[in-house]
């Protein structure tokens, strides 16, 4: 038994196929964009997490800074003095 298809009804299976295949080819593309969009945020979380973990290692050390701070205190007491005993030696600070 043959089957015979009207014009009408081949035009829409071969409409069907042809859109099929679009769609299949639609979804491939938009696929690989998002493979490839994944790829990039995931080499990007990388730097910065690398960043962050750098930027962890600079701050390891913050507790020196109030020891640091008092050591450049003491140093600009210590320069002070000498100006004014250069001053007064020299004439140039009153006392």
């Amino acid at each position: 038994m043959t089957l015979y298809l009207t014009d009408t009804q081949e035009s829409l299976w071969w409409g069907a196929v042809i859109g099929g295949f679009v769609v299949v080819l639609a979804v491939a593309a938009l696929l690989t964009i998002l493979v490839l969009s994944v790829r990039t945020i995931d080499q990007r979380v990388g730097s910065v997490r690398d960043t962050l973990l750098e930027a962890e290692r600079n701050t390891d050390d913050t507790a020196l800074l109030a020891t640091t701070a008092a050591g450049v205190d003491a140093v600009l007491a210590e320069g002070l003095e000498h100006h004014l005993f250069l001053g007064r030696v020299l004439g140039k600070v009153r006392t």
